[in-house]
């Protein structure tokens, strides 16, 4: 299918001139506090679709707590960010690493650097899917700064298709992936510092929205107690000290006896039961 498709006849704020001009003629000061003072539009934009993230979020949980999976696909800094935020849930919720999986578009050399035209095939995002088995109890969110990435574009309609539950992040109003999904987030964060570079302002919105996914879902699904991560894994000298002190916290107990109780069952929530 020919690109043109996918681009003609819209009007993309991600792809709208810079508010600043001269760049290359403004002092390092200059620069940062510009950057900066673009950078705080963006929570606000964000706080506007909270309705539409909640929805996004509810939707992922009902997946999940009936034992799904949530798959992020996307390219560029799109996909990064998707693999980020999975790759994070083991580590801060203690779930297996197969729970929440990142996928993008040119596979694992594409984590590191570009690969050229993954991003166009609209077929590959699917076959990339159905590698992890992908069925009907997962969940899948697209995530594409433009809304127009062929890839999210081909596996968003294909799920669809074979009735898995869809949500989108895009940072264009009435994207095209927005219009795939059954639960959309169209963000816009007005013009890049730098003009479309949406890894500045984009991908802060898009990080930010994945934040409050994860951490949304797995607080529902039980993997936090009070504030605290009682099911994170003890990789580091840093965490075991942390699940020390939840434990202390908990219990009553000096710092000795709660660090031998947690070295002991390796896990906060199961030396607390066990407490």
């Amino acid at each position: 299918m020919a690109l043109s498709h996918f681009f003609c006849g819209m009007k993309r704020t991600t792809e709208s001139d810079s508010l600043y001009d001269g760049l290359e003629k403004m002092s390092t000061h200059d620069l940062v506090g510009a950057i900066n003072q673009l950078d705080q539009t963006v929570a606000e934009s964000v706080s506007k679709k909270i309705p539409e993230i909640t929805a996004l979020i509810d939707a992922v949980y009902e997946r999940m707590k009936d034992g799904g999976r949530l798959f992020y696909i996307g390219s560029g800094t799109s996909g990064r960010l998707g693999v980020v935020d999975a790759s994070e849930c083991p580590p801060t919720f203690g779930v297996p690493h197969g729970r929440v999986i990142g996928i993008i578009a040119g596979g694992e050399t594409a984590i590191r650097k570009a690969v050229e035209n993954a991003e166009d095939d609209t077929a590959q995002a699917w076959h990339d899917l159905r590698e992890h088995h992908i069925n009907h109890k997962d969940f899948v969110i697209g995530i594409s700064a433009s809304g127009t990435t062929p890839y999210v574009i081909g596996g968003l309609s294909t799920c669809v298709e074979n009735k898995i539950g869809t949500g989108s992040i895009a940072c264009n109003t009435q994207s095209k992936i927005g219009q795939i999904a059954a639960f959309a987030v169209d963000c816009p964060v007005g013009p890049e510092f730098v003009t479309g570079s949406t890894r500045m302002k984009s991908g802060t919105a898009q990080k930010m929205i994945l934040n409050m996914i994860t951490t949304s879902v797995m607080i529902k699904l039980g993997h936090v107690k009070g504030n605290k991560m009682i099911d994170m894994q003890l990789t580091n000298d840093k965490l075991v000290d942390r699940g020390t002190r939840m434990i202390m916290d908990k219990t009553g107990l000096g710092y000795e006896e709660a660090n031998a109780l947690l070295l002991k069952h390796g896990s906060v929530r199961i030396a607390l039961e066990n407490h």
